[in-house]
Order: structure tokens, then C-alpha cells, then sequence
């Protein structure tokens, strides 16, 4: 559907659209310099620990206010997928991801013409709230896909720290994508992860949404999955369901049963969701937000942190693989409604950078 908009509209879409672009870069990053926790909180807290817990692998509480014991690691390097950012220490997941991890990139490489994943931010080893860049990904069911193919060759340690994101978007254009860079091999790697029973939601640009929207003819029955959010321009998030058992983990409400394609996606093209916060009331003492401490999470996210640790990564790592090269560190419940239900970091309810 054709949207039409003033002159004066324009120039406003054009001016979102830079801030939308350099934010969503820094998004896609997860390194943005954000304020450095408080030393007793969750986020410092849960930042701290390098290795997971001992134990059955259970996710404890909602995406976005959780943990997680027992989780394994993706291994760094695999036929088809290589590991990012390793000073992270955020290749970490339930074991139902990083199964999914390794099965999406075998799939797509053998069915969908993509090379390999790189593989970014899955939790921390513990799960918990990270100091920088997500809202969600605590409980070890979220994981974020690069939409940069995987090179030939095995990268290095600075080549996963430094090799830059590729963004989708035409620059200087509102919410457009650019032809030189987006292809059919991406578009068939997304709806391959949608086509997976386990997976909730996976979370795009509505940019991208809109060009799957306007331009895919294959079967449209996972289509609805592709849900659109801010940045996410360079990088896709997968979301899979509450594992089969795992009656601590709070489930998100399933998408509409609709592609997705109509009023909900054409908001996103309005000037409401790029509008800046409303100014207070005058006299209005303004609230200084609280950080986030361990006693807001489920109980048994105390009982987790004071687990004890696995004997080393080899020991966690899916299949066994061999141990991480050395790299610094970085200083059956009711469910949530809609995607809305997360909490919000600012305007927005998952993944917007609190620098914005």
C-alpha cells in the first residue's frame, strides 16, 4: 500500500531516519557506552560470572526479567557457523538454541544458498540482565543472527571483535532497503528460521518486514513470525518458545495468526513511533530510573548464581568442542499479552539501545 506524506512529513522521516540508522548501529553492536551498573546489581551481578551453573538446564522467568542454570555454550567454530564478539562471553543458551543454532545454519547452507551464520549475542552463562545492548536475551531463548554472510575463511579473534555490521537500510532513505546489498539468499534465511515449530518470533526492521512482505512468493505461513521493532537493520533476533517441561519459563503470547503485512506494519511508517517522548507536566519531579537488582528476578535466580560452576567451558560447550581462545572480558506460568508486554527500555519494549 502506497503511504503518502507531506513535504514537511518527508523532512521529518528523513531526520528519524538518520538518528533511527545511527542507533540501530549501535543496537546491532550491543556495545554502546552505557552507564556502568551499580556494583550490587543484577546487571553486575550476572555480568561477573563467566562460567554457568552446574545441573539441568532450566530458564527461570520472562525473556527480558530472568536466568538460567545449566546452559551450554555454542561452539566458537562449526561447518556452517562461526561465533562473534567472543570478549562477550555471551554464546551461552538453553540447549534447545543452540541445537536450533547449529540446525538453522546446516539447513541454510544446504537448502538456501547462505554460506554460514555468524552467530552474535545469545545470554550470558548465567542468563540475568547484560550491562549494554538487550533487554531480553536473560533466559538463554534468544539469540541475534548477523545478516552478513559467513566468510570462507575462519576469522580471528580481532576479526570477531572489529569486522563491521552491514546494514540493510539505503542510506539517506526512510525505512528503504538498498537493492546492492539485500538479496533472495537473506530473504529465504529468515523464513527457513521461521519455519521452525520452536521458533516464537524472530524480530526484524520493518523495513525488511515490509520488502518480505511486498516480495516473498513462497509459502506465507511463517511470515507472521517476522515481527518488526526498531534497529535490526544489519542483524536478525530469534526467539524460540519456553522448552517442552520447563514450567519456571514464563511464555510470550504466540503472534497473530495473520503475515503481519497490514495496519501493524503500516504504523511503523507513520510519524508515531520515531515521535520523542512527551515532555513531563511542569513541576513534575522527574523519577530516576531504578536499577534492576537480583531480587527483582524470579527466587531462583539467587539459587543460581550460587550454584557452582561447571569445571570449564569444554565442559559446557555443546558437542564438547574444544575450549575458547583467550580473550578479555567485557569491564507452566501465564503469558505476557502481545510483544508489548516486555519491559520497555525507553519508548519501545525489546532492544531499543537505552542510549537513544
Amino acid at each position: 500500500m502506497a503511504l503518502h506524506t507531506t513535504r514537511t512529513f518527508q523532512t521529518f522521516l528523513k531526520l528519524a531516519f538518520a538518528g533511527m540508522l545511527g542507533a540501530s548501529l549501535v543496537a546491532g553492536d550491543a556495545g554502546a557506552e552505557d552507564k556502568q551498573p551499580s556494583p550490587g546489581s543484577a546487571k553486575a551481578i550476572f555480568g561477573s560470572v563467566s562460567l554457568p551453573s552446574q545441573g539441568a538446564a532450566q530458564p527461570y522467568g520472562f525473556y527480558a526479567k530472568g536466568c538460567m542454570s545449566g546452559a551450554v555454550a555454542l561452539p566458537i567454530d562449526g561447518p556452517t557457523w562461526q561465533t562473534m564478539r567472543l570478549s562477550r562471553n555471551r554464546r551461552w543458551g538453553n540447549p534447545a538454541m543452540i541445537s536450533l543454532l547449529e540446525r538453522l545454519s546446516r539447513d541454510a547452507a544446504k537448502y538456501d544458498g547462505w554460506p554460514g551464520l555468524l552467530v552474535g549475542d545469545i545470554s550470558q552463562p548465567r542468563g540475568g540482565p547484560m550491562f549494554n545492548g538487550h533487554a531480553s536475551h536473560q533466559i538463554g531463548l534468544d539469540a541475534d543472527i548477523w545478516l552478513t554472510p559467513m566468510p570462507a575463511h575462519p576469522l580471528s579473534v580481532e576479526e570477531r571483535e572489529t569486522l563491521p555490521f552491514t546494514t540493510m537500510l539505503q542510506k539517506n532513505a526512510f525505512l528503504t532497503i538498498n537493492p546492492n546489498v539485500w538479496t533472495e539468499s537473506r530473504a529465504r534465511l529468515l523464513m527457513r528460521a521461521a519455519s521452525y515449530p520452536q521458533v516464537e518470533r524472530i524480530f526484524v526492521n520493518p523495513a525488511i518486514k515490509k520488502k518480505m512482505c511486498d516480495t516473498w512468493t513462497g509459502d506465507r505461513t511463517n511470515l507472521g513470525k517476522l515481527r518488526p521493532i526498531y534497529g535490526h537493520d544489519s542483524h536478525f533476533h530469534i526467539r524460540i518458545k519456553c522448552p517442552p517441561g520447563a514450567t519456571a519459563c514464563k511464555p510470550q503470547a504466540p503472534v497473530s495468526a495473520d503475515d503481519g503485512c497490514g495496519k501493524s506494519l503500516a504504523w511503523w511508517f507513520t510519524k508515531e513511533p520515531w515521535a520523542p517522548p512527551k515532555p513531563p507536566k511542569p513541576g513534575t519531579k522527574p523519577v530516576k530510573p531504578r536499577e534492576v537488582m537480583v531480587s527483582d528476578l524470579p527466587n531462583a535466580c539467587s539459587a543460581v548464581l550460587a550454584a557452582p560452576s561447571v569445571d570449564s567451558i569444554q565442559a559446557a560447550t555443546f558437542g564438547g568442542a574444544a575450549d575458547a581462545p583467550a580473550v578479555a572480558p567485557m569491564a507452566v506460568m501465564p503469558a505476557a499479552a502481545s510483544d508489548e508486554g516486555l519491559p520497555a527500555i525507553g519508548p519501545v519494549p525489546d532492544d531499543k539501545p537505552s542510549v537513544e
